[in-house]
């Protein structure tokens, strides 16, 4: 692998083999509450690299410019490089966490419309919340920029949650972060247990990082759950 360029909570980033790419390596570590609680995983890193390259290749199939090229190993993939707007959008269909804290709404509420919320990438001021004309002062983005990031925010989420319902999985909410190649806009990051709140339909059972946070059992029995029922029918229609 060439040369290190950066470490981040869950991935550590490398140079490509070109100019225009980059080697995206995921972690084993498990980090919560801004990086105040963590713990080394085994086995975590794969969970979410392949949870991730199957979520990506369907959203691919279906339209979304991601920045995916291929898979190296269990954990490393190839990615196009971008440079990342400094904005998460967190997508809720469902009150939880820090929505139904701070709004005093009941965990589990479903919502009348889906919520965008808008985010400042920054661990050294904990990543505030900022909403669009802030984000347009600041000149993080333009007005255009906004537009598409919400129909794609939007569009994302219808996706992903037919996909999810179709393993017997409520999509909660996510969050998604973006990028610029030229003139294009394109979806970054990774999608995984790791991003996402998800519940089992039938039980209400998590299968995401809040079994963590939450101290609630073993959470890798989550990730590797939700693997399971990914690859038993993305990954089977893949292979026709």
């Amino acid at each position: 692998m060439k040369g290190f360029l950066y470490e981040g909570k869950s991935k550590t980033i490398y140079a490509g083999d070109s100019f225009d790419t980059l080697v995206i390596k995921y972690k084993n570590t498990l980090t919560a509450f801004n990086g105040e609680k963590s713990e080394e995983k085994e086995g975590k890193g794969s969970l979410n690299a392949r949870t991730s390259h199957l979520i990506y290749n369907y959203l691919s199939s279906h339209g979304i410019n991601t920045h995916l090229v291929k898979q190296i190993d269990e954990v490393s993939f190839i990615c196009r490089k971008a440079e990342i707007i400094p904005v998460e959008i967190i997508v809720r269909n469902v009150a939880a966490g820090s929505f139904s804290k701070k709004y005093g709404v009941e965990e589990g509420h479903s919502l009348k419309s889906v919520s965008l919320e808008y985010s400042l990438k920054s661990d050294e001021l904990g990543d505030p919340m900022i909403n669009t004309s802030q984000i347009l002062a600041l000149g993080i983005s333009t007005e255009k920029e906004l537009k598409f990031l919400e129909k794609e925010a939007l569009k994302i989420n219808e996706l992903l949650k037919a996909l999810f319902l179709k393993i017997g999985i409520k999509l909660v909410d996510f969050k998604l972060e973006f990028g610029r190649v030229n003139d294009e806009i394109i979806l970054c990051d990774e999608i995984s247990a790791d991003s996402c709140r998800l519940w089992d339909v039938e039980t209400g059972k998590k299968l995401d990082k809040d079994i963590f946070r939450r101290d609630l059992g073993d959470v890798l029995d989550g990730y590797r759950e939700l693997l399971s029922r990914l690859e038993n029918t993305i990954g089977k229609e893949e292979k026709l």
